[in-house]
């Protein structure tokens, strides 16, 4: 009895059935068990080969063959996306991208009831799941893992013999593997009727020249063609390309069969979503959402909290006033915490002729998490305005969470700004909202510490402590941060918001600040005035 688990962190599965064309839209759900082998076996192939050797990957795939496995299918709808797809050529093509749209916390059940594996063929499995990136498409990452099997017998099975499909069911017709024997077989068969068929191809083009038929045998080359046709085992046929078994006109891979799934009616029926007020994170909900920027004229870093404002109103539009993007309750009070989305941007641009400090990435960090109808949102978020008519792109590189995306080698693609270090500085201005503390007579008033209450670095410290982090060993003040080379003074920063004001600010001064933390610690680190856009973000000082 074997059972493994299926998650889907960007929360949607991207497959096309073998017998459906990309834009007809049709989404392969379940996942057919002919898809889950052939991703083990591509994942031995590429990932694992050193790990695992052929022999405990071809008995695993063979054990898990001999049976059709059950499915515990969770909540899902379905969507789509329309766009332009490069050619190899210079043009494009324009695809209908369907897919099913499943929640980060819910899982695929995939469940063997009659496999029984050996103790090397379920570390081998397990490892393979392990390092299983995608189911289907590329972009379909999963995450999977073997689990304690549970006694359910799944919402999904395959219809037995001549049963009826019962009314809340609907049949599903997918493709599943035979047996290595029947394989075996089947294969036989065939190349008895290949080689029947070249053999009467030839005699033909032997009478039509004339020529004796009697004496005309397959030749050398024949025999080794068909011999290639046919893959030797079952092994070898799961590992056959699909663009090239279509190629050679196969209307199903050679050892596959059709099966019939019983799947529920309300499969893809829409569920009611709670939109607004407060909301905790669950275990591994994701809470950060990462974009490439593209655009003939790109933002700079100096407009930051501006282009924020945009992504800003984009968000809440596109996702009905999500608590986690307006900071509000149902009532439209502000939530506690600061669990709400921020939106931080990068400029990971070196040196070089006409680069100003453009923005690079978005990062949108919710501590609170997202929910369906917001990573929906963050989906649908590939546009907003860009000043003189030239709009601004947004390409949504992932949703996870921090660690997903962390790293200082920005050539590789990292992001600083939720990377670990002990050492951070400015990167945009930090922007006070206290005014500094004084006597009738002007005299400062001084915390334990000396420094003044309500001023710029006093304020700093007292906010790193309420987000958590630990108290600094040391702060001192920097007078700019480098774009693209120039020293840019926090002057030349944008620091107050075009609509909306959230706290007022105390001068509009913008200060920053190198900090040093006794440990590491992982951003991201954004403080102060307008902090959810931008302003007063920290990025790793180099070392």
């Amino acid at each position: 009895m074997l059972a493994f688990e299926i998650r889907f962190p960007a929360g949607r599965y991207h497959a096309t059935p073998w017998d459906r064309q990309v834009n007809e839209g049709v989404v392969e759900w379940p996942p057919s068990p002919w898809r889950v082998l052939r991703a083990l076996i591509s994942t031995w192939y590429h990932k694992a080969q050193g790990d695992v050797d052929e022999a405990t990957a071809r008995s695993l795939i063979e054990h898990l063959s001999c049976s059709l496995p059950r499915f515990e299918l969770p909540v899902a709808t379905l969507g789509h996306t329309r766009h332009y797809m490069p050619l190899f050529s210079s043009k494009t093509t324009k695809v209908f991208d369907a897919f099913a749209s499943i929640e980060h916390d819910k899982r695929l059940l995939v469940i063997w009831q009659e496999v029984d594996l050996q103790e090397h063929e379920r570390t081998a499995l397990e490892i393979l799941l392990a390092r299983m990136g995608y189911l289907g498409r590329a972009e379909s990452w999963i995450e999977a893992q073997i689990i304690d099997y549970q006694e359910t017998k799944g919402n999904c099975r395959p219809l037995s013999g001549n049963e009826s499909i019962p009314e809340d069911c609907e049949g599903v017709r997918t493709l599943a593997s035979i047996a290595p024997a029947s394989y075996l077989s089947w294969r036989a068969t065939a190349l008895s009727e290949q080689k029947e068929r070249r053999l009467v191809e030839i005699r033909t083009k032997a009478k039509e020249k004339r020529k004796p038929e009697n004496k005309v045998k397959l030749g050398k080359k024949d025999l080794e063609k068909i011999e290639q046709n046919l893959p030797a085992d079952l092994f070898a046929a799961l590992h056959a390309d699909t663009a090239d078994l279509k190629g050679a006109g196969w209307s199903q891979p050679p050892g596959s069969i059709w099966v019939m799934y019983l799947r529920r009616k309300d499969a893809f029926d829409i569920k009611p979503v709670a939109t607004g007020g407060m909301r905790r994170n669950l275990d591994g909900q994701p809470t950060v959402a990462r974009f490439a920027v593209a655009s003939q004229v790109p933002p700079r870093l100096t407009d930051a909290i501006s282009f924020a404002e945009r992504i800003h109103v984009a968000l809440v539009s596109r996702s009905n006033g999500s608590s986690v993007f307006t900071g509000c309750d149902e009532s439209g009070k502000p939530l506690d915490g600061h669990r709400h989305a921020f939106i931080l941007c990068e400029s990971s641009l070196g040196l070089g002729k006409g680069q100003r400090g453009e923005i690079t990435h978005i990062v949108v960090h919710a501590p609170m998490g997202f929910e369906l109808q917001d990573r929906q949102a963050l989906d649908c978020l590939t546009r907003v305005w860009g000043h003189g008519g030239h709009d601004v792109r947004l390409i949504l590189l992932g949703v996870g969470q921090p660690e997903d995306f962390a790293g200082l080698d920005t050539a590789k693609g990292a992001c600083p700004i939720l990377a670990e270090s002990q050492r951070w500085v400015s990167r945009t201005p930090f922007v006070s909202t206290r005014h500094p503390k004084a006597t009738k007579t002007g005299v400062p008033k001084l915390d334990e510490n000396g420094l003044q209450i309500g001023s710029p670095e006093h304020e700093l410290r007292r906010l790193l402590m309420l987000a958590g982090f630990p108290s600094p060993s040391s702060v001192e003040a920097v007078p700019s941060t480098d774009l693209a080379g120039h020293e840019t003074r926090w002057l030349s920063f944008r620091r107050q918001r075009n609509h909306g004001e959230g706290r007022k600010v105390a001068s509009g001064l913008g200060y920053g600040f190198r900090v040093k933390f006794p440990d590491m610690v992982r951003g991201p680190i954004a403080l102060g005035y307008a902090a959810h856009f931008g302003l007063g973000l920290f990025v790793p000082e180099s070392p």
